[in-house]
């Protein structure tokens, strides 16, 4: 078990955020490993956090069990987490995965974006301490991402961004 779980939180097929957890995945493909798509996962419903859950909240919980660590990248709407994240990190709530779980995020926010990003790291954190994960202050890190450095692959190029990169995945792999 020492794979990195890598979840965007962007649905946008052109995705700046997927774009850098694409990056992390060529440079660790052996030792990651794709969270599930957003749109696969049904609405949260208290009433549904049972056995048998929905097949593709069974699969995320499963690869959570199985994955050493978790890396998110996610954009910000309107000051928060997008809609479709906060849905998969309730999903995560009923769950035995997260207690101790090493996690880390990568902030892609663009120098232009209003708050930087802010909101929607604010609001993972605080998920994240009520589920009990194991913030990795090392893996987290603010990695400010221009469409312009994806390149036609889908990956950056950029030296420094993948330096970031790295840290953040040498610091969920120790």
């Amino acid at each position: 078990m020492s794979a990195v779980l890598l979840i965007s939180g962007s649905t946008r097929a052109g995705s700046s955020n997927t774009a850098l957890l694409r990056t992390a995945a060529a440079l660790e493909p052996e030792r990651t490993t794709w969270g599930p798509d957003l749109k696969t996962l049904p609405a949260f419903d208290p009433d549904d956090d049972r056995d048998p859950l929905p097949p593709a909240v069974a699969a995320l919980r499963a690869g959570l069990a199985a994955s050493h660590a978790v890396l998110f990248c996610t954009p910000e709407y309107a000051g928060a987490l997008p809609g479709a994240f906060k849905n998969l990190l309730d999903w995560t709530v009923g769950g035995a995965e997260m207690p101790g779980r090493p996690v880390g995020w990568i902030n892609a926010a663009s120098v232009a974006a209003p708050t930087g990003g802010t909101g929607a790291h604010t609001e993972l954190a605080t998920v994240l301490g009520y589920v009990g994960a194991r913030v990795v202050d090392g893996a987290c890190r603010r990695v400010p991402l221009t469409r312009d450095l994806v390149g036609a692959d889908g990956l950056v190029a950029d030296p420094g961004v993948r330096a970031e990169l790295r840290a953040a995945l040498d610091a969920l792999l120790l």
